[in-house]
């Protein structure tokens, strides 16, 4: 390795990730030329699609959709970032939606049906609350990342021109995604974007304390930003992958310690102080091992939620850098 490798890195700005993104950690004989996307969902789109980068940060769904269809790229289990799903789901208060069950025969928003978050959601409604999703009308306002993926005859798309926020709010709609992920923001995710406000109670208005007891009961940690590297990179630099896995570590590694010192209170850390409540010092573990269930989950509820043409194997999906 006297000569580093160069390769593209599409990789969004998180705190834990800042160190690798400016050169103080670096990524051992890799000339890392990162490239910046905004917001990085756009990243997403331009990987399934045009395999653009050496490297990217991928949502995990679009992932396993992806490979389940043969893309030229493999994870490694790195998850940079995490979040519960039993909150988010917002509903009118008009609407007469008490429990997920009152959602069947009735139409609901999300971006796109293989948004993570969308995915995950669902993983509780059905698992947890015994909705059947094929009873619900899923709108949507935006293409799939991945071309190939055939979706549900229940899901239908908004009339031209017109957002899902834009649906809610006439009660065309009687639930939807807050955020980036449904009535949160209008317009195409590779331009023209914009956030807007979205003030509706949540479906589960009790969700930390569902939260931190699904997870002491099944030990499902969902995951979203997942980091792929080209299948051609790592069949001639195998190193690469143990390479990539160290300097994320590392850099989280001292994040965590910023986060023990107390150094790093603003809204994005918080977020992870408080997730720490729930999952304990490492709100974001990295390995296959420590996440096989989460990892199992998700790929088990894409099958089950139509968005995946078969089951895969672990050693499909990831491959362990630590072996």
């Amino acid at each position: 390795m006297t000569k580093k490798v160069h390769l593209t890195l599409a990789i969004a700005d998180h705190p834990h990730t800042a160190a690798i993104r400016d050169g103080s950690i670096p990524i051992e004989g890799v000339d890392a030329e990162f490239i910046t996307v905004q917001p990085q969902i756009g990243a997403f789109r331009r990987m399934v699609r045009d395999v653009e980068f050496d490297v990217c940060e991928l949502a995990p769904t679009t992932y396993i959709i992806a490979r389940a269809y043969g893309a030229p790229f493999v994870a490694l289990p790195i998850f940079v970032v995490r979040r519960f799903h039993h909150e988010g789901l917002l509903v009118r208060p008009d609407a007469g939606i008490k429990t997920p069950k009152d959602l069947e025969g009735k139409k609901v928003g999300v971006r796109a049906y293989s948004v993570t978050t969308g995915v995950w959601t669902r993983q509780v409604l059905i698992d947890e609350f015994g909705l059947d999703t094929s009873k619900v009308t899923w709108v949507v306002d935006d293409e799939e990342h991945v071309t190939q993926l055939k979706l549900p005859s229940n899901v239908i798309h908004t009339p031209a021109g017109t957002s899902l926020a834009e649906m809610m709010a006439k009660g065309e709609l009687v639930a939807g995604f807050h955020g980036n992920a449904g009535i949160g923001r209008t317009g195409d995710p590779t331009g023209g974007w914009k956030e807007v406000e979205a003030d509706y109670p949540d479906l589960l208005p009790n969700a930390t304390e569902l939260e931190a007891e699904y997870y002491a009961r099944t030990g499902v940690y969902p995951m979203h930003g997942t980091i792929v590297v080209k299948d051609s990179v790592l069949a001639e630099h195998p190193w690469v992958a143990k390479s990539i896995y160290d300097a994320f570590d590392k850099a989280k590694k001292d994040w965590l310690a910023k986060l023990d010192a107390g150094e790093l209170n603003d809204k994005k850390n918080k977020k992870y102080l408080e997730l720490r409540k729930i999952v304990g010092h490492d709100p974001l573990p990295y390995g296959i091992e420590e996440n096989r269930k989460t990892i199992e989950a998700l790929e088990a509820t894409a099958f089950k939620q139509g968005l995946t043409p078969r089951r895969m194997a672990m050693d499909e999906l990831f491959v362990d850098p630590r072996v």
